[in-house]
């Protein structure tokens, strides 16, 4: 048997509540697609047949029916994201980019794709200055400057043609009728849409689609782009080509090259240079994906251009050295804790540490000498572990590690400075009745993306190119983000799986920008080591510590006497009222799927499963 966190059996009897969650969330076979109303939400369902999760319910309904008509995991997946560059259109889109990780369970392996944006082949290091400084942030996040070439749909096409079980028009049907016949406005996509208002009248296209009839869309309304649902028709009817060749293409230069900019604008857009070569030289990245061991798990994520997977999986090595890591072993319920301060502590400290190398480290592997393998190693997480001192605080910023040349205790130079990387990405889980299972992160970066978009083809374009770092943060520093030709930003997405015995565990992911990590983190932890069932693991009160100053905490802790006794340690807090938006699925002793989501944050996630069941 499958060793499972002890409180993930519990579930199993504890049904007063995930019975009720369960039920509140309807028959999985119901159609949900396509309608004004939308499906119900709920953070968690159990049953059999597949499972899927997003933050979107009429989303996780467009993968549960690819699901019942006989689809597969990664079939479901692309009509979920399809679908959320639907409803979520500020968080993703075909506009965009991502990383794909699929557990194959007829072979037993993991996968990954590497579906990040890239720059244009004519980029240099100067992309972002002008007369030798940077321009302003927010400047560059609305402009053409900031486009990558996209890498959604060459994803969406990739996974379907090795791994899926349909065509790629086919999982874009549910997505493609959502758009024709709207979907409805809820708060979220409110404030989202009025914190890019000015930014959106700008643009004519944006004003159009997100502004109907000039005004903010009203909650409860029925939103429909039917330029999307064309665009999907003509994705489907000629495959992934025609974002990188022919007309649609030309529309994405053209806009890139030439905002369509509103003649009463004041805003100064500046222009990009993505040309035709940029879109047809682009692929996808078939690479491996990173592994550690953790507690007896396997843990895959997603290798550079992500730090991802290298960030995550070298805090886990760090706390490895622990008894139960940051609290309860996980086959010893809840004895031998170490305490929520000491839990909590060493937590804090392994992120600050992993996020120290991080930005002196990683980069995108093609352009930059990226020493995968020893952020990794063991021997690199014990060398730097031994910073972590139970009674006293480390503080930011911390000079990275070298993990060419581990050292105990030692430093390689300069701390890099935390670049700001956009919130607006979105995460979604699917699983299938014959064990496949996808970890799926997806973005436009920013919030609304560029705020440009592109006239007739109803989608946003990405400003991931702001992900770069603008300029070097000490000239006698090599920083591998720095733009150049044909570069992909680096990213924070943190799709992954974990495996028992070579058998799918859980698997989860989140969006947040550079609190994607510290969210994977602390998630697994809950999981693993405080033996939290997987919906309980994502509802947790979360802390984000990125070798910054200060750590942010949600107010679940901030209001807690943990807080008080973590500063008698030295550390320094601040208040975040929401960090991440994670899904996932963890598969149960008994062979059924927990869907889970977020129960509050971003108003609240869709966990749903084929066949429901309540024992």
């Amino acid at each position: 048997m499958r060793r499972r966190p002890a409180r993930v059996l519990s579930l199993l009897t504890a049904l007063g509540a995930v019975g009720a969650l369960t039920a509140a969330a309807g028959p999985g076979t119901a159609p949900a697609t396509g309608s004004a109303e939308p499906p119900p939400k709920s953070p968690v369902a159990v049953g059999n047949g597949g499972a899927v999760s997003s933050v979107d319910p009429d989303a996780s309904a467009a993968g549960i029916e690819v699901l019942r008509r006989g689809g597969n995991a990664v079939d479901a997946a692309v009509a979920t994201a399809a679908a959320l560059g639907v409803t979520e259109p500020y968080s993703a889109g075909v506009g965009g980019g991502g990383y794909f990780v699929y557990y194959d369970a007829g072979s037993g392996r993991v996968h990954t794709l590497d579906g990040r944006e890239r720059a244009p082949l004519s980029a240099g290091e100067d992309l972002f200055l002008e007369d030798g400084e940077p321009i302003p942030f927010a400047d560059a996040v609305t402009s053409g400057l900031s486009v990558g070439t996209p890498g959604t749909p060459a994803t969406w096409e990739e996974a379907l043609d090795a791994w899926g079980s349909t065509s790629l028009r086919t999982a874009l049907r549910p997505a493609e009728r959502l758009a024709r016949d709207g979907f409805t406005v809820d708060e979220t996509f409110r404030d989202q849409t009025a914190a890019n208002e000015d930014r959106f009248r700008d643009f004519p296209a944006s004003a159009e689609l997100f502004l109907p009839g000039g005004e903010l869309p009203e909650v409860g309304s029925t939103l429909r782009n039917p330029d999307l649902a064309r665009t999907y028709q003509r994705l489907g009817r000629e495959g992934a080509d025609a974002m990188y060749e022919g007309e649609l293409a030309r529309d994405v230069v053209r806009t890139v090259r030439t905002p369509p900019v509103a003649p009463d604008a004041e805003r100064e857009v500046r222009a990009g240079d993505l040309r035709m070569a940029d879109l047809r030289d682009y692929g996808v990245r078939d690479q491996k994906p990173t592994r550690i061991g953790y507690r007896g798990l396997d843990v895959y994520g997603m290798a550079p251009s992500s730090s991802g997977g290298t960030t995550v999986g070298e805090a886990l090595n760090i706390l490895e050295r622990y008894e139960g890591g940051d609290g309860a072993r996980a086959d010893a319920g809840a004895g031998g804790s170490a305490g929520e301060r000491e839990r909590l502590h060493r937590y804090i400290e392994a992120s600050r540490i992993a996020f120290a190398d991080r930005g002196r480290w990683v980069g995108d592997p093609e352009h930059a000498d990226v020493p995968t393998r020893g952020l990794l190693s063991q021997r690199y997480a014990d060398s730097r572990g031994c910073l972590i001192q139970d009674d006293k605080a480390l503080t930011s910023p911390l000079a990275p590690g070298d993990p060419r040349h581990p050292e105990d205790c030692g430093d390689g130079g300069k701390a890099a400075p935390l670049t700001y990387e956009g919130e607006s990405t979105t995460h979604l889980t699917t699983a299938d009745k014959w064990g496949n299972v996808v970890s799926y992160t997806l973005t436009i970066e920013q919030t609304g993306g560029s705020g440009i978009t592109v006239p007739d083809r109803g989608f946003l374009l990405n400003n991931e190119l702001t992900d770069f770092s603008f300029a070097p943060a000490d000239p006698d520093v090599p920083d591998p983000n720095l733009p150049g030709p044909g570069k992909r930003p680096r990213s924070s997405m943190s799709p992954t799986i974990a495996l028992e015995n070579g058998e799918p565990a859980f698997a989860l992911g989140s969006p947040g920008g550079s609190t994607i990590i510290t969210t994977v983190l602390q998630t697994v932890l809950n999981h693993v080591d405080r033996g939290m069932p997987l919906h309980e693991a994502i509802a947790a009160p979360r802390a984000s510590q990125r070798n910054t100053e200060q750590t942010e905490l949600e107010p679940g802790l901030w209001d807690s006497p943990v807080r008080a006794e973590l500063e008698a340690l030295g550390h320094s807090f601040k208040a975040n009222p929401e960090i991440g938006a994670a899904t996932g699925v963890q598969r149960l002793d008994d062979g059924r799927w927990l869907a889970a989501a977020e129960k509050t944050r971003r108003g609240g996630g869709s966990a749903r499963v084929l066949d429901p069941s309540d024992s």
